[in-house]
């Protein structure tokens, strides 16, 4: 079936984007291929306005022993919610609502840099011991034929905030391909389905800061934190709505503990740190 005819896009508030992505008429244009879960490439149209944006109805999550199944949506809605709440909007506009194949998540799609921009490298293999300037080391990966290079990743403020972002959700795959440069030098976060655990679950790319103090503003963030997840506060009473009790507990919890000790988290140890497969 032909894609719709394209509306002329103007500049869209986040409320004006969530009001579209919840309100608005979906078309399904087409599967995204290579997902363990249903992904959906889509339009949203309303009030005149449209926009291209990915569904993920809860019918195509695939089963998790370690996740209650049919939550995969609400905690992509979560990690917004926490992203927005921080003030970094590291994840696109997400929505909860039903769509042409059930109740799911639809979020706003995110194109690379404009014409003219640069796609900034976030993600490298080098040779050596040590990353370089401007490069944090996270270990040493098998590239075949009994060789290794060293995986690093760039030492970049907006991976720093994910870092920190991450840290909060308990996010339990951060791959590479996860990253996403957009217009302007902004960066994205997407793919949240395995968020809030309340064990810890964080596995990541993004290890280069661990042990290593927190910036002020990160501290900051985390103290606005903690005040809005206080039982009663709207924060609070919309993750209750998306996550489960002991979930809400323990993400209290992991902003009080980073608070606490003011430093990026390690790797705990319990749980393989890298996601697999990276990208």
């Amino acid at each position: 079936m032909p894609a719709p005819e394209r509306i002329p896009s103007r500049s869209l508030t986040d409320p004006e984007l969530l009001t579209l992505l919840t309100e608005g008429t979906l078309t399904v244009l087409g599967q995204v291929g290579g997902a363990s879960n249903a992904v959906l490439h889509c339009t949203v149209a309303y009030d005149g306005e449209e926009r291209t944006c990915a569904y993920k109805p809860v019918a195509g999550e695939q089963p998790l022993w370690d996740f209650p199944d049919g939550t995969l949506a609400q905690r992509e809605v979560a990690a917004y919610e926490i992203s927005r709440a921080t003030g970094w909007d590291l994840v696109p506009p997400t929505v909860l609502r039903d769509g042409p194949y059930g109740q799911g998540m639809v979020q706003l799609w995110i194109d690379g840099p404009a014409d003219g921009e640069d796609a900034p490298e976030l993600l490298a293999l080098v040779e050596g011991e040590e990353p370089g300037d401007g490069w944090k080391a996270v270990g040493f990966a098998d590239v075949g034929e009994g060789k290794t290079a060293l995986l690093v990743h760039a030492d970049d403020p907006r991976l720093r905030r994910l870092a920190v972002l991450d840290a909060v959700i308990n996010n339990g795959d951060r791959k590479g391909g996860h990253l996403l440069p957009a217009p302007g030098g902004r960066l994205f976060g997407i793919d949240h389905g395995v968020t809030f655990n309340a064990d810890d679950k964080l596995r990541t790319l993004l290890w280069g800061w661990a042990g290593e103090p927190l910036t002020e503003e990160a501290l900051a963030v985390l103290g606005r934190l903690a005040a809005e997840l206080a039982p009663g506060a709207a924060l609070a009473t919309r993750m209750a709505e998306l996550i489960t009790p002991a979930e809400l507990e323990a993400l209290r919890e992991r902003v009080d503990g980073m608070l606490k000790g003011a430093v990026h988290p390690r790797p705990s140890g319990q749980w393989p740190p890298i996601p697999w497969p990276p990208v």
